[in-house]
């Protein structure tokens, strides 16, 4: 009988490893972008094509990790200083979170994009919280496991915000 439990364990380590492995393999820094789409919360969806010329911010978060409950406030209030020079965050909540309507309270005050799902190869990492940073052209830039702080923000993002857009997102804007 623990024959089976463990070897049921093994299997579901084995396979989370493997889908780990998957999204690393497809999403590599330097590289261009996968395409992804995300349903918000409220149902509305918006892929990446429809980002091109900003900054994406990816962050994949769970409720009942701590330092992604501390890294929230931190790029709300990044994006709420920078969203007028092209930066786009979005939060994925993980499946283990709590279900969806108990967030409403929190995605009420928060200004950056919540999301619901996404497709696309993108996903936690080793853990959460897991970052993907998209630049301006479509280009992987930072793809990790762990929490920005304001100077990870400061370090990771500012230098792409101060990049010019493409010529082809400069046009589509007009």
């Amino acid at each position: 009988m623990i024959g089976h439990g463990v070897r049921g364990l093994v299997l579901l380590l084995t396979a989370c490893i493997l889908s780990t492995q998957a999204v690393a393999a497809t999403v590599k820094v330097g590289e261009p972008a996968p395409n992804f789409e995300l349903t918000l919360i409220d149902g509305s969806k918006i892929s990446l094509e429809q980002l091109r010329g900003n900054v994406v911010v990816l962050n994949f978060w769970a409720t009942w990790c701590v330092p992604c409950r501390t890294e929230l406030p931190t790029l709300d209030a990044f994006y709420q200083q920078h969203a007028s020079d092209g930066l786009k965050i979005y939060t994925i909540t993980t499946e283990d979170s709590v279900p969806i309507f108990q967030l409403k309270k929190l995605f009420s005050v928060m200004h950056m994009g919540a999301a619901k799902r996404i497709k696309g190869p993108y996903g936690v990492l080793v853990g959460v919280p897991t970052n993907f940073v998209i630049d301006r052209s479509g280009r992987v830039r930072y793809a990790k496991a762990g929490a920005f702080d304001n100077d990870d923000l400061n370090t990771v993002i500012m230098p792409l915000l101060k990049e010019a857009p493409p010529a082809s997102a400069q046009t589509a804007a007009n």
